[in-house]
């Protein structure tokens, strides 16, 4: 079964930076929307950017847009989620999977919204001072 391998996280200071890494050994990302997600204690788990490299496509949550960057390396199969000036409420696990759009769609559809699978295990992301 095909899984994404997240590494990057950390314990970082408010207004810090981290760059998280998901990559895979036995798919090509570049053929998939791969996304970012995290889940914090007791809250649900909240989609934060997606990216569609062959179509120059990508997304962020309202939630942390100007912050966050993705983006990917063909050469390294590997897509990058760039986190700064974090916060607290940036805490979290940070996981990334593959997705596809939903059957049936018709029209545009976020690719936050597509339907993703092969889960990571995810990275830790503190922040605290």
């Amino acid at each position: 079964q095909v899984q994404l391998v997240e590494s990057g996280g950390g314990l970082v200071q408010p207004g810090g930076s981290l760059r998280l890494s998901c990559t895979a050994s036995d798919v090509t990302l570049d053929d998939y929307a791969i996304g970012w997600f995290r889940q914090a204690p007791g809250k649900e788990r909240e989609g934060v950017s997606c990216i569609r490299r062959r179509h120059g496509n990508l997304e962020f949550a309202e939630s942390v847009k100007g912050r966050f960057t993705i983006s990917g390396d063909n050469n390294k199969n590997t897509v990058y989620l760039q986190i700064n000036s974090l916060k607290p409420e940036d805490t979290a696990v940070y996981y990334c999977a593959k997705g596809r759009l939903p059957r049936g769609t018709i029209g545009l559809l976020s690719c936050l919204r597509y339907e993703y699978d092969s889960w990571g295990q995810g990275t830790q992301v503190t922040v605290s001072s």
